[in-house]
């Protein structure tokens, strides 16, 4: 032990050096960005999953300390155990207590938000304790990763989806457990020609399976800690020049999906519906009220179904009419030329929709990206942070294949580890929402000052 170890700063020093606190502010955006993906802002779920992440990442890194003592001792001596100023079952215990910690913290934002806290926890001690030196490695760091935005999605949409049902729950009786998805009201019972009605709950929105528009996102994120941690197994030795330039090379086509058109984004939704009816203002209602809407105008047993019936069923299902009132591929008027078949949502291409006095409207032109980009102040932003994110990773990427050496190597280590709050940020952007990957991008000055007296490495 060192002769300084009870001395209060020293032992604070030590400890920040085994829990590398200068990381720490590469981990809350994995839950911002993973709550705006799914079109959530961030709230009491999303502090959940950022607390639950923290402690779990510092419970990865104090047990990556401890299954590395004996590596350390030859490699990197001066680390906190190796050089004796924390024992290693003092390591050992912190990564325990961590962990409980963190799975804690995720079960306060609900059992699906549980469920992946437990599989990163999981992913977690089995690299540390294992698959650090085998060739999933890198693998099982992307899988953390990409689980660690996904927890940041799911426990936004639990805490959500619980905050809607309690309040919409009162009429109906007894309170659901939480994310438990079903009809929720006498709405949801949709009337159709026949015996009786036709039960169709609702889309579901929380547990699991509302977190999956944040997999994108999650995936990008995990195909950027693939490459860090690649090179950062020739970090004590050096010597590779292919590895970095691969990374390099990802890093690029990365930066070029985070640009490009993803399918389901939320700003490509339709602001609205156009029907044959009177017009109407303001956004498009939730699919579950356009549902029940057309339930309302249509037919009971053994009447026929009325064309405000049979239009609103349309409506909700996304098709839209042609001009005049018709159907696809039906003639509005005697001798008009039958329009080309629609598709529920947005269409085929030749099936426009209809302007708000019924004709149609011309199909718009085009435009660059350039001009999209100049049009659009959210794509400007994205495209800015994603700049960050090159300009952050870029650089000592391509020193280290030039001069595959030790330091540069770990200095491309260290650069992959912060490049990570601009791809935060700028996939927090791209899904739409821009204060919170500008919120993001705010923690690379207090990163940078950290970093500065306490190594990432």
């Amino acid at each position: 032990m060192g002769s300084g170890r009870g001395a209060p700063r020293q032992r604070l020093r030590a400890w920040a050096e085994l829990l590398r606190v200068s990381a720490l502010f590469s981990v809350p955006g994995d839950a911002l960005a993973g709550a705006a993906a799914v079109g959530r802002r961030p709230g009491r779920g999303t502090a959940l999953a950022i607390g639950a992440s923290l402690c779990l990442y510092e419970a990865g890194m104090a047990l990556n300390d401890w299954a590395d003592r004996d590596e350390d001792a030859v490699d990197r001596p001066h680390r906190p155990i190796p050089s004796g100023r924390i024992s290693p079952a003092a390591a050992l215990g912190a990564a325990g207590v961590l962990t409980a910690a963190g799975l804690a913290l995720a079960a306060r934002a609900g059992r699906p938000a549980l469920t992946v806290a437990t599989g990163l926890a999981a992913t977690v001690w089995a690299y540390d304790l294992h698959l650090k030196h085998t060739k999933a490695g890198p693998a099982a760091m992307a899988a953390a990763r990409s689980l660690d935005l996904l927890l940041g999605a799911t426990a936004a949409v639990a805490a959500t989806g619980t905050a809607t049902r309690t309040g919409a729950g009162a009429a109906g009786g007894a309170r659901r457990p939480d994310n438990v998805a079903g009809p929720r009201t006498m709405a949801d019972a949709l009337r159709t020609p026949g015996p009786g009605p036709v039960i169709l709950p609702p889309p579901a929105r929380g547990g699991l399976t509302g977190a999956l528009p944040a997999l994108p996102a999650a995936l990008v994120l995990g195909a950027h800690t693939y490459g860090v941690t690649a090179v950062s197994r020739h970090e004590t030795q050096g010597g590779s020049t292919g590895t970095p330039l691969a990374v390099l090379a990802t890093t690029t086509a990365l930066a070029a999906a985070v640009l490009g058109e993803w399918r389901g984004r939320r700003g490509q939704r339709p602001e609205g519906l156009a029907t044959t009816g009177p017009a109407t203002v303001g956004p498009a209602p939730h699919p579950e009220a356009r549902l029940a809407r057309a339930a309302d105008s249509g037919s009971g047993p053994g009447r026929a179904a009325s064309p405000e019936g049979i239009l609103g069923w349309a409506a909700a299902l996304g098709v839209t009419s042609q001009p005049g009132g018709g159907f696809p591929g039906q003639s509005a008027a005697p001798g008009a030329t039958p329009q080309p078949e629609g598709t529920l949502g947005n269409g085929l291409p030749g099936w426009a929709p209809a302007g708000p006095g019924g004709g149609a409207v011309p199909a718009a032109r085009p435009q660059s990206l350039l001009g999209r980009t100049v049009a659009d102040p959210t794509r400007l932003l994205t495209l800015a942070l994603t700049g960050a994110y090159l300009r952050t990773a870029g650089p000592p990427l391509l020193h280290a294949a030039l001069n595959p050496s030790p330091p540069l190597t770990q200095r491309a280590v260290g650069g992959g580890i912060r490049a990570m709050i601009p791809l935060q940020a700028a996939l927090a952007a791209r899904a739409g929402s821009p204060v919170t990957g500008l919120a993001v991008m705010g923690l690379v000055p207090l990163a940078r000052s950290l970093a500065r007296k306490v190594s990432l490495t």
